[in-house]
């Protein structure tokens, strides 16, 4: 199965009416635990590298990865920059060969979020790859250093970045935040419901983890078509990890990389089951 473009299965989706998940990796472990169970359940699946995360996983050494896993995979994998800062970065994802990326201009006024928005879009172009941006101001940040407030999406100003822009999907804040929830998430279904009826763009879910099942399964129905699967990934391998230490006074390399793997594989399949997307490869 080849690599694929993002567009492509964010439309299978909105015809199907389910949400793909869109899982950031940051070594081999979690990459091969991701397209496991993408294989086991036959779903389709993204790979993706936010930004803030080149420091320990270099754009260089865990893009190709992204990149090759994908294409030697046997149901269709997307492989996405996330929250892209720079153009240079961008570009450079580009070049690997990503076939999706996002511009992150929701820290700036509309103007300038659309500015910067279509010249990304001009970039990509000549690639044939996908773009994804941001609309509204989804809580926290992608690494936890910043506790930024979230600003709900207004429809008039969705449909004013999606005429200018034409995007091939949208991330929208509803109530959600990236990181560790700070009590129970409260999402806005009634903005979700408005922007869905009025928008004819795949919407994204930026800060799936915390979210719970029925509420995850509500904005998979209701728009959503890309859900984003980072905190809760990062977690479960760091506990994967942990029992080992716990269960084992001594073992080799190859158990912890096997336990990385597992913990990896067990919560993109956990997700993948919520999300609707499995038997749709």
């Amino acid at each position: 199965m080849p690599l694929i473009n993002m567009k492509s299965l964010l439309k299978e989706a909105r015809k199907g009416n389910y949400a793909v998940g869109s899982f950031s990796v940051a070594n081999m472990e979690m990459v091969i635990g991701a397209i496991k169970a993408a294989e086991e359940l036959k779903s389709p699946i993204i790979l993706q590298v936010a930004e803030v995360r080149l420091n320990h996983s270099p754009l260089h050494l865990i893009g190709p990865m992204m990149i090759k896993a994908a294409e030697k995979a046997n149901v269709p994998v997307a492989v996405h920059f996330d929250h892209g800062q720079t153009i240079e970065n961008i570009e450079k994802a580009l070049d690997l060969g990503f076939t999706s990326v996002m511009i992150d201009g929701s820290h700036l006024n509309i103007n300038e979020n659309i500015k910067i928005t279509n010249k990304v879009k001009e970039l990509t172009k000549s690639y044939g790859a996908s773009i994804e941006a941001e609309i509204g101001q989804v809580g926290g940040s992608e690494d936890g250093s910043k506790d930024i407030d979230i600003k709900v999406t207004r429809l008039e100003n969705a449909k004013k970045f999606f005429e200018a822009t034409n995007v091939d999907a949208l991330a929208v804040a509803i109530g959600n935040a990236h990181g560790v929830y700070k009590g129970e998430p409260k999402l806005r279904f009634d903005v979700l419901s408005k922007l869905n009826d009025n928008l004819e763009v795949p919407l994204v879910l930026h800060g799936g983890s915390g979210i719970n099942e029925n509420d995850f399964k509500k904005c998979a129905t209701t728009g959503i078509r890309k859900i984003n699967i980072a905190t809760a990934t990062f977690n479960k391998v760091k506990e994967g990890v942990q029992e080992l230490n716990n269960s084992l006074k001594e073992y080799d390399y190859f158990m912890l990389h096997e336990a990385e793997i597992q913990a990896a594989y067990e919560n993109v399949k956990k997700h993948i089951e919520i999300f609707g997307s499995k038997n749709k490869a």
